[in-house]
């Protein structure tokens, strides 16, 4: 009988990691809004780490979260390293590139709980508003592949991708406000004697 049940057992979990390793190797989270604040603006504050605390949906889980700040003070060559509870955990993300007002590539090292390495991208795309898409990809380890299994993981960072991008709409929105417009070209004086003879 114990041998049955054993053998039951070992079945599933075979079974189970045969459907696990059937799950996509890679994976892509994207969200996009629309801001109404000029490419610039945004660029910087996203290409500077020491902004993020103002925006990012993950930094509010952890008042207390320690933040470590090295390399460039802003854009390529910038670090950020955090560690905190479990809800965030411990990490570090490095900017490995900025094209200015355009586009931002981040190295995403994620150490504790688990470990793994994606990239994340910003992508500003000027118009009448300017659109910001955020995007995260990576491969899938077994671990995450199994946690899919049970979770949305796409809804679930998906759901953090837009309060963030909501943050950083309001916050954008109220720096482009308080910057004072360009003030208007006076015209040269005109001389009152010109043309006569």
């Amino acid at each position: 009988m114990v041998k049955k049940l054993l053998a039951g057992v070992a079945v599933v979990i075979l079974g189970f990691v045969a459907f696990v390793a059937t799950r996509p190797a890679e994976f892509v989270y994207l969200r996009k809004t629309t801001i109404s604040a000029p490419p610039e603006i945004i660029f910087a504050t996203l290409a500077d780490f020491h902004n993020w605390a103002d925006w990012s949906p993950w930094d509010d889980m952890d008042p207390k979260m320690e933040r470590k700040y090295e390399g460039s003070p802003t854009g390529q060559g910038a670090i950020y390293s955090w560690k905190g509870n479990d809800k965030v955990g411990e990490g570090r993300m490095t900017i490995t590139e900025a094209r200015p007002n355009d586009f931002i590539s981040i190295k995403l090292e994620f150490l504790k709980p688990f470990e793994a390495t994606n990239t994340t991208t910003f992508t500003i795309t000027p118009g009448p508003a300017t659109e910001v898409v955020w995007k995260m990809e990576g491969k899938n380890a077994f671990v995450s592949k199994a946690a899919g299994v049970f979770m949305n993981m796409e809804k679930m960072i998906g759901d953090d991708f837009e309060k963030g991008l909501a943050k950083l709409k309001t916050l954008t929105e109220a720096k482009a406000k308080a910057v004072p417009p360009p003030a208007p070209m006076e015209a040269p004086p005109v001389d009152a004697d010109a043309g006569t003879p």
